[in-house]
């Protein structure tokens, strides 16, 4: 209400009258029209507030019973505004009020009672004296204003003035300060007299004084008001004031500058902020708040990789609760929800609640939009359980809409909109469930949902299995290895393509669930082929960026290894290209420590990612695994054919072995063996196994026998030297990132 700037009436006084009665109205208008006197009415209370607002009332005439907010109401809100806290206030009423009535109006600010109908003899009289005091009071203020300004003035120069005051001479030095100033500043006067003012002055840039707003002021003889100043202490720090800057008489060149300091109002402007954007009785967001706060976050994420989703909640049964436990209930479940919000989504979301029982929420970092749905059920399922709210026994549910952003618009506004209908549609569906208002991404999220609850029965219920794919020399066809690889047998529908699950392990974070189980398994095959390979056999796992990130990786592997009783260098493990690109430091740190261990260490897929050959000097590799999307295009692609040939000789020079995956012609092998390829793995060799299958592989594979019998052509070419020049590292495990367009039966990575 003291924000207002109220309309003033020159011409007479102005007088308010307040009755929910039209008659009423009509009567006392007549009644107290008057040239010099301005009537206004209001018909209930939160009217006659409005008019408060708008209007300098000298007095009001107030009923004391009116629906919703009474007289009493008003007049107490009236008491609470610094502006109308003195209107002189007459409480009208239409019934003999009791002592008690009577003494809580005097108490509620009223100075006189008028009991309904009204002796005009004694009504005028009384608010003509009202007036009169009011207009005299008024004149007194305006009197004691100037007294004030006069004494302001002549506190300028006093040391005991409240404000902190400066006197600046026109060289914008400190002829004066007064000792409230010295402690604003943590400055004595001495140090403070004959410095810089603009050395107190924080500005952003640097400003010569007679460039300055103050100096500007100065020589207009204009009076200059900063309200958002900030000074520098001497030691630095902040400080919020109010500055007013007005030129002292000519001869005196100089200028005085008042200082107040805003600390404490700034604080409480920010308090106000706060309660401005926040609904009391959740403390979440209001609706201004939630708009204003995603409407930033929107911003910010404009450029960001993560993708955003906006969830319109409505309550089911919240109606039935307000109506037959009454609204003090229903606030009380308004509150436990605000709470189940912040359990469930605070950590991911802005919160809002809208109105009612309408609540937001913005998830702004969400890996894919489909991860929405993952939160709405876990909202719909904490929202449908019976819970004791202060010993009242409620069950609700909720209707979720969700709508992503920027698929349902690129503004708030658009995504409310889409959210509040996937909300409705969610409730003419039979309630307590979520709906996208993308039909398209409201199936894929279910589908999501259903295949990420199937891989996590998967891994409880063990369906997961490894098949191992065979590694044999181009040379002479030596059985160098198996890669083992992951493979899922659903229960209902059979294998499932790795393509489709291997991604959703790593997103879901479900991967690492599973490593422990693929170390063990994968060296139980190699012992237990201890007795039907070489010792030299190698098996490989590749592991995926969560798996190679994990600081146990080594101890993990290291206790694998002895408690099979395996030799270190008879397991590799493989790690993507990708997967080193995060932080390349911390990765070469890890790839020490395999190193350390004993295990082999190949790098994967290169040809998937940027192909840096700078890997290939630095990195601790024992083997190098050609992509087989790169392999697929030889020898057609005359540029990659020079990539891998330069590749392959480089690795000759390291002193590392080059595996070519997803070898599946024989035009590809003759020409990765005419160019020093040392192994291949692909259908052309074998299709992934199962480990009874794999123990029958021969050791060495017979090329002219090769279905296709086609490859007799092939020249044995010398057998790639091993790495005897560079310190033995172990075979290991791993598993390989899912690749983008694999067909259903091909090799795919163990997790």
């Amino acid at each position: 209400m003291d924000c207002a700037h109220p309309h003033t009436h020159d011409s007479g006084s102005v007088l308010l009258i307040v009755d929910d009665y039209p008659e009423n109205l009509i009567s006392l208008q007549a009644l107290l029209a008057r040239e010099d006197w301005h009537v206004l009415t209001a018909s209930s209370g939160t009217e006659a507030l409005s008019t408060l607002l708008e209007h300098e009332v000298d007095l009001v005439l107030l009923d004391v019973q009116m629906p919703g907010m009474d007289g009493f109401e008003v007049a107490r809100l009236m008491r609470g505004s610094q502006r109308t806290c003195l209107t002189p206030i007459i409480f009208l009423t239409a019934n003999e009020q009791s002592q008690a009535a009577v003494l809580k109006g005097y108490a509620s600010g009223a100075v006189d009672y008028l009991f309904k109908p009204f002796d005009p003899h004694i009504l005028k009289p009384k608010v003509q004296a009202l007036l009169d005091q009011q207009r005299n009071r008024r004149a007194l203020q305006r009197l004691s204003r100037d007294l004030e300004a006069e004494r302001a003035f002549n506190a300028s120069v006093l040391d005991n003035a409240a404000e902190g005051i400066l006197v600046v001479a026109e060289d914008g030095r400190i002829r004066f300060a007064n000792p409230a100033i010295s402690r604003l500043l943590q400055a004595p006067v001495e140090q403070l007299q004959g410095a810089d003012l603009l050395g107190f002055v924080q500005s952003p840039v640097p400003t010569r004084w007679r460039d300055s707003a103050f100096y500007q002021a100065y020589q207009e003889r204009d009076i200059y008001r900063l309200h958002d100043a900030v000074l520098l202490t001497a030691s630095g720090l902040p400080l919020p004031v109010a500055l007013s800057c007005a030129a002292l008489p000519g001869e005196q060149r100089a200028m005085v500058v008042t200082v107040l300091d805003m600390s404490v109002v700034r604080n409480l402007h920010q308090q106000l902020e706060f309660q401005a954007v926040t609904d009391p009785l959740t403390g979440l967001l209001n609706r201004r708040g939630f708009c204003q706060a995603a409407e930033a976050a929107l911003l910010r994420s404009e450029h960001s990789d993560k993708a955003q989703a906006l969830m319109y909640m409505d309550l089911d049964g919240f109606k039935r609760i307000n109506d037959s436990l009454g609204h003090a209930a229903g606030d009380r479940v308004l509150h436990w929800v605000g709470e189940q919000l912040k359990e469930c989504l605070g950590a991911y979301a802005i919160l809002g609640r809208m109105g009612g029982d309408e609540f937001t929420a913005l998830l702004d970092t969400l890996e894919y939009p489909e991860q929405a749905a993952r939160f709405a059920e876990k909202l719909i399922e904490r929202m449908s359980i019976c819970q004791q709210i202060d010993g009242l026994e409620v069950t609700l549910g909720v209707s979720i809409g969700i709508a992503t952003y920027s698929d349902c618009g690129p503004h708030l506004d658009g995504l409310l909109r889409a959210a509040d209908a996937a909300m409705y549609a969610a409730k003419q569906a039979g309630r307590q469930q979520y709906r996208y208002y993308d039909q398209e991404l409201n199936g894929r999220a279910r589908s999501r949902l259903m295949l990420e609850d199937s891989v996590r029965d998967a891994i409880e219920r063990h369906d997961f299995s490894l098949v191992y794919q065979p590694q044999v020399a181009f040379a002479d066809g030596r059985l160098r290895g198996f890669e083992a690889l992951l493979r899922w047998q659903h229960p209902s529908v059979g294998d499932v393509p790795p393509g489709l699950f291997l991604p959703l392990l790593e997103e879901a974070r479900l991967v690492s669930r599973l490593a422990s189980w693929i170390y063990t398994q994968g060296a139980a095959q190699r012992r237990a082929w201890e007795a039907r390979f070489e010792p030299d056999l190698v098996l490989s796992i590749s592991l995926s960026r969560v798996q190679f990130a994990m600081p146990n990786l080594v101890e993990e592997l290291g206790r694998v290894i002895a408690s099979h009783g395996l030799r270190p260098a008879q397991l590799e493990v493989e790690v993507a290209e990708t997967s080193l690109a995060a932080n390349l430091d911390i990765a070469l740190r890890q790839l020490r420590r395999l190193r350390e261990l004993g295990v082999r260490v190949a790098l994967d897929d290169f040809g998937a990612g940027e192909c840096s050959l700078r890997l290939l000097r630095d990195l601790p590799i024992d083997t190098l695994k050609l992509d087989r999307h790169l392999v697929a295009r030889l020898p057609g692609s005359a540029a990659d054919a020079a990539l891998v040939r330069s590749v392959i000789g480089l690795c000759r020079d390291y002193g590392v072995c080059v595996v070519a995956e997803g070898v599946e012609t024989r035009e590809q092998a003759q020409w990765l063996q005419a160019n020093g390829c040392a192994y291949a793995q692909g259908f052309l060799v074998a299709r992934p196994l199962t480990a009874q299958r794999a123990g029958d592989f021969p050791a060495f594979f017979d090329w002219r026998n090769e279905a296709a019998g086609e490859l007799s052509t092939l020249t044995p070419l010398p057998a790639m030297p091993r790495a005897h020049d560079r310190t033995q590292v172990p075979a290991s495990l791993s598993a390989c990132p899912a690749r983008p367009g694999a067909p259903d039966d091909c090799p795919e990575p163990s997790g």
